[in-house]
């Protein structure tokens, strides 16, 4: 009987600290592990200034002063250099010689040639197609090169990049679409008259392919880039301006080796004030005319839609 009360007892508080009997399936959590006494903390030893790299002193300067001295002092060299350039500019201006004067270094014995001598040795009528076609013929291939080079790194970067169409549409404006439709021809006449006459007329491939690009800009603004693909697209760039500047080269490279070893090129000079006559300056002439109208057009299509 003692034995039965004493059990009944243990039970009851059990029951009442919550020690009771547990359910058969009741998973028992681990008991964690014990807190220890102490933490035992890694000992790290750190070196002293004296022991230091040079680039680990110059890092630990830098991370505590450099930013403030770096800022300061890229501000003072910005304003510094600034200040240089343009004392130099005004130094520069100041040696040059008055405007007008006979005696300036300008007014010698190769602009008198020029102005002399440019109708009878390379049968342009126009001196300043001569002097840059002919006598200074190598820089304009230069210019033209860039020309084309960065037209191609343009077309490069942003060919394949997906840039927001704004003109790809076709306008609804009938206004646009029939002045266009009346202006394109004529722009493109007087394009090629500029071109094809710039040796015996003010003009030339620069000012003439920059027309024949307004006529290709204004088809693209007034029926859409569609229908200037279908007669000039990427393909189409590409082979007539590198043509282009290949003919140049090829063209040019003649006249300057037969130039360089006194041979005789076999390119007539014609009659000056004929459309047939510069030697090779009109062909010259439609060459850089293809590259600069391709140029400016695909610089405008590209930014405006994406893609040539």
């Amino acid at each position: 009987m003692r034995e039965e009360l004493t059990t009944l007892w243990q039970s009851f508080r059990d029951w009442v600290e919550g020690n009771g009997p547990r359910p058969e399936n009741e998973v028992i959590p681990p008991e964690p592990p014990p807190p220890l006494p102490f933490t035992i903390k890694p000992t790290t030893h750190r070196p002293r200034f004296h022991e230091l790299t040079i680039r680990e002193r110059y890092e630990l300067w830098v991370e505590h002063h450099g930013g403030h001295l770096f800022s300061s002092l890229y501000a003072g060299m910005s304003v510094l250099t600034c200040v240089l350039l343009v004392l130099l500019l005004l130094a520069t201006v100041s040696e040059l010689p008055p405007f007008g004067d006979p005696e300036n270094p300008a007014n010698n014995e190769v602009v008198q040639r020029y102005v002399e001598r440019c109708g009878r040795e390379t049968g342009a009528q126009n001196i300043v197609a001569g002097v840059i076609l002919d006598y200074r013929a190598f820089d304009t291939f230069g210019e033209s090169a860039v020309l084309f080079t960065s037209a191609a790194c343009v077309l490069m970067l942003l060919g394949g990049a997906s840039v927001p169409r704004h003109h790809t549409f076709r306008r609804d404006d009938s206004i646009l679409r029939g002045v266009a439709s009346l202006s394109i021809p004529a722009i493109l006449i007087l394009g090629c008259a500029v071109v094809i006459n710039g040796h015996i007329s003010p003009g030339g491939g620069f000012s003439g392919g920059a027309i024949l690009s307004t006529a290709l800009i204004l088809c693209a603004n007034a029926y859409g880039f569609n229908q200037v693909h279908n007669f000039f697209p990427e393909r189409t760039f590409v082979t007539s301006s590198s043509g282009a500047l290949l003919a140049y080269a090829v063209m040019k490279g003649w006249s300057f080796f037969t130039g360089a070893n006194h041979i005789e090129s076999g390119i007539p000079a014609g009659t000056i004030g004929n459309i047939l006559s510069g030697g090779l300056i009109l062909p010259l002439n439609i060459c850089v005319g293809l590259v600069v109208a391709g140029t400016l057009y695909g610089f405008y299509a590209l930014f405006s839609e994406g893609e040539i």
